[in-house]
């Protein structure tokens, strides 16, 4: 039964309950153990309070690894409140840990519906932030349509993943956008890592997961060739599988020639795949007219955060009947053509939904590079435009030299006659 009152200084919250905070408190330490960058960061904030007073609300995955973020934003002098940003990926015991052990007000309970979700979207921006923190954006699309009011207050947001910031672009086309949004999926020390390496293994982790599927001689095709298709190519080729990419954009197709993949139009792929991962951001990748020519026992999912990948309303109108959990997280569909197709997680972010998320090690990186975004919009206030920006060079250069400290990796250093070298064009042949 959900659980919503109040702990500590009448912090609010609505988790599922709260009796599983000892257990949230040892997935929290055991993930803080491989997260070494943002531990360095959680350190100096504590010292310095950088962050001292102001108010953040989070629309995050609630996992353990964004529980450490939140201790760290906490630590710096943040009124942090969290919500999730997709139904199915809290866990319900780093919720209560989140409440109960670090006293951070938490609204999520997995498996949440679409009303409550937004209630809980509802309850943080209650808390009237500064400073919003999204993973699809849905905190800033609720302010823009629903809370105006708020509009005027926001020093600025920070966006995480690759839908979210196609829609805070589309909102600053349209002109619709009042605050500044930094764009940190856009960073080198998110996408080359968080998409490429912790999707790649998290969402083959969920299929196998939900399947118990040998990967090896089966024909896995991967929608979208971006940083994230390229993470699960990769590793569903390392696990054995044949692997056919589609795509759209013809130079990300190019190199998954490039780099030795087949590519083919989802039409063609329909037929002879056997497990269908979708990694696009884009709406209905996986339609009717795929469903219709799929293998019998067909496997199909999506790694994309929002549940609009694969066109389940077709699926279900093509189908005779649905059987839920026919293992945990996989649902029968019975295609009335004598044929079936699994869908696993409801359609929603597999590696989240089936699995636990990205590795701590690589949240580490993403989740210092929020930590310090913050600090840098505070310490920018009124001084960035209503617009997309790009994460600040000096942050990135941080994140990834406090990451090589904490590996005992060194790498060389520009001598003065380099700087000078690079700093002139007058030496030639």
């Amino acid at each position: 039964m959900a659980q919503e009152g109040e702990h500590q200084s009448m912090v609010r919250y609505h988790i599922a309950d709260a009796g599983l905070r000892k257990r949230g408190v040892r997935k929290v330490e055991w993930a803080d153990r491989d997260m070494p960058v943002l531990r360095m960061i959680r350190e100096r904030f504590a010292k310095g309070k950088p962050l001292k007073g102001i108010r953040l609300a989070a629309c995050l995955h609630v996992t353990s690894e964004t529980a450490n973020l939140m201790r760290t934003l906490k630590a710096g002098g943040a009124d942090v409140a969290l919500c999730a940003s997709n139904p199915l990926s809290t866990q319900d015991d780093v919720a209560a840990a989140l409440v109960g052990e670090y006293g951070v007000p938490t609204f999520a309970i997995r498996g949440e519906d679409n009303k409550t979700y937004y209630a809980h979207i509802r309850a943080c921006l209650d808390r009237k932030p500064r400073i919003t923190m999204d993973d699809g954006a849905d905190l800033v699309t609720t302010i823009l349509t629903e809370r105006k009011d708020l509009a005027p207050g926001i020093l600025g947001s920070l966006e995480e993943t690759t839908t979210g910031v196609i829609r805070l672009r589309a909102m600053e086309k349209d002109g619709v956008l009042l605050f500044p949004v930094i764009a940190v999926n856009d960073a080198d020390t998110k996408h080359l890592f968080d998409n490429r390496y912790g999707t790649g293994q998290s969402t083959i982790d969920a299929v196998m997961r939900a399947t118990n599927m040998l990967l090896a001689g089966r024909t896995v095709v991967v929608a979208g060739y971006g940083y994230c298709g390229k993470g699960v190519s990769a590793r569903a080729r390392g696990m054995g599988a044949n692997v056919i990419i589609t795509e759209t954009d013809p130079l990300r197709a190019l190199e998954a020639v490039m780099d030795g993949f087949r590519v083919m139009p989802m039409f063609e792929a329909a037929r002879i795949g056997d497990i269908f991962i979708t990694v696009t951001g884009n709406t209905s990748v996986i339609r009717a007219e795929h469903f219709k020519v799929m293998k019998d026992g067909a496997i199909v999912c999506n790694s994309g955060h929002f549940n609009v990948e694969v066109d389940i309303e077709a699926l279900r109108k093509l189908s005779k009947e649905v059987v839920e959990d026919v293992r945990t997280n996989v649902d029968r569909y019975a295609l009335r053509n004598g044929r079936s197709i699994f869908l696993l997680a409801k359609g929603r972010l597999v590696n989240l939904a089936a699995a636990e998320g990205h590795p701590p090690c690589v949240m580490d990186m993403s989740f210092a590079t929020q930590a310090l975004t913050c600090e840098y919009v505070l310490r920018n206030e009124g001084k960035l435009a209503a617009k997309v920006h790009e994460v600040p060079a000096e942050v990135e250069r941080q994140v990834a030299e406090l990451k090589l400290r904490s590996m005992g990796v060194r790498c060389d250093r520009l001598t003065d006659e380099q700087v000078r070298y690079l700093g002139s064009w007058r030496e030639g042949t």
